[in-house]
């Protein structure tokens, strides 16, 4: 190989590890290891993969300003963090609010009285999904819990007691499926 080849190679090689670029991957989908929340970096906690009977439905990710596999930990505390659904498989919009609506009824039972309009107003926002569509949930402190899917933001739900309702659908005690559970807490 000539020395200017391998010049070259080495340029390039150092050239990319100066920008840091780095993702992780889990059925196909990758998501990148950090992401900007409230003038915060949040580092990817880990990957989750819900799965309904056979079917792949979407790969989670949980941002955190620090790593945590302490769910209760995650779901109380008040700061910046942030999940990625990466759709799979299509769900239409009747699909997609039953499946929310028994996770709340599923780990959160008493936020169905106490939380309901702001439930009903999640419930109302959310749209079909396709294969490939992305579904953000980004919870900041004093500013609430946003909705965005296919980087159009949808609502915002100002409650701070909204947030760790909505993040018991995937860290609460009967999330849809103990893999995806455990792949967001980084187990």
């Amino acid at each position: 190989m000539p020395k200017s080849a391998i010049w070259c190679a080495v340029v390039v090689f150092a050239v990319a590890s100066m920008f840091d670029v780095h993702a992780a991957s889990l059925a196909g989908v990758t998501l990148p290891d950090t992401v900007q929340v409230g003038g915060k970096t949040l580092a990817l906690n880990g990957l989750g993969l819900r799965k309904k009977f056979v079917v792949k439905v979407y790969v989670a990710g949980l941002y955190l300003e620090q790593k945590s596999s302490d769910a209760d930990a995650i779901v109380k505390s008040e700061a910046p963090k942030q999940i990625v659904m990466h759709f799979l498989h299509g769900a239409s919009k009747s699909q997609m609010a039953d499946a929310f609506e028994e996770s709340f009824n599923n780990n959160a039972p008493d936020a169905k009285k106490t939380l309901k309009a702001d439930i009903d107003r999640l419930l109302g926002a959310l749209e079909a999904v396709k294969e490939g569509d992305q579904m953000v949930f980004t919870y900041v402190p004093a500013k609430g819990t946003t909705l965005a899917i296919n980087g159009k933001e949808k609502m915002t739900i100002a409650a701070p007691a909204f947030g760790p309702v909505l993040l018991s659908v995937w860290l609460g005690p009967k999330p849809p499926n103990a893999d995806l559970k455990k792949g967001m807490l980084g187990q």
